[in-house]
């Protein structure tokens, strides 16, 4: 699995502009097919505080399953921004601000 490069920017990151989109389609590599067959362990949600960002411009995710998944998570804080599925491309600052919370709150 992989995205078009004619429709990755549209789709994957439009958010971000048209040379970064490029060098990320481009150096986009196919899904490993074990990832549909590996088994993981428990997730670590159920046992330690979670914090979730929303992308509201999502394409890959639509952005009300994201929300579901922050409510199933019970994530002490969720951020909505204003992005596709990229949004450490788009708003970097944003996603370090949501990180370094969460870090200082469990450390």
């Amino acid at each position: 699995m992989w995205l078009d490069p004619n429709h990755f920017h549209e789709n994957f990151c439009p958010d971000v502009d048209e040379t970064e989109a490029l060098v990320m389609a481009l150096s986009q590599k196919p899904i490993a097919a074990r990832c549909f067959e590996d088994k993981s362990g428990s997730p670590a949600w159920k046992v330690k505080p979670s914090w979730y960002q929303v992308s509201a411009q999502d394409r890959m995710i639509p952005p009300e399953t994201e929300k579901w998944f922050a409510e199933r998570i019970q994530a002490k804080k969720t951020i909505t921004l204003q992005a596709g599925h990229a949004p450490m491309a788009s708003h970097p600052n944003d996603i370090i601000e949501l990180i370094d919370e969460a870090a200082r709150q469990v450390s």
